[in-house]
């Protein structure tokens, strides 16, 4: 059982940024890839952004695209999103998750292809 572990988070104005660190508890094996979600009150969790090791590919949902940037360690199975220019529409849970299934090579913004997740991390944006 892989447990992931969040840090980070916090409340912020809007403009500012943040940077969410994720992190295995103990030891684990390599996956194929690690991801952030969030979920906002009311609204189902969504996809924010992914990496694949295999190729290094970093992917991002539209709504964060040229404001967030994840990158890793694939060694360590590390991961960090940063967060800039935050908006009050980012306010949310946001959850690290790790897959250990090939396909996710080709669907990184699938939430059923990641196996462990965090407890999530609270991000707050002032207007």
């Amino acid at each position: 059982q892989v447990q992931l572990v969040e840090s980070g988070g916090g409340l912020v104005q809007a403009g500012g940024s943040l940077r969410l660190s994720c992190a295995p508890s103990g030891r684990t094996s390599s996956n194929y890839a690690m991801g952030w979600f969030r979920q906002a009150p009311g609204k189902e969790r969504e996809f924010v952004s992914a990496i694949t090791w295999s190729s290094s590919r970093t992917y991002y949902a539209d709504s964060v695209k040229g404001r967030f940037a994840i990158s890793g360690d694939n060694a360590k199975n590390t991961v960090v999103l940063q967060m800039n220019s935050l908006r009050p529409a980012d306010t949310a849970v946001y959850y690290c998750a790790a897959s250990y299934d090939v396909r996710v090579i080709y669907q990184p913004h699938r939430e059923s292809l990641y196996d462990y997740w965090g407890q999530g991390t609270q991000v707050t944006v002032s207007s």
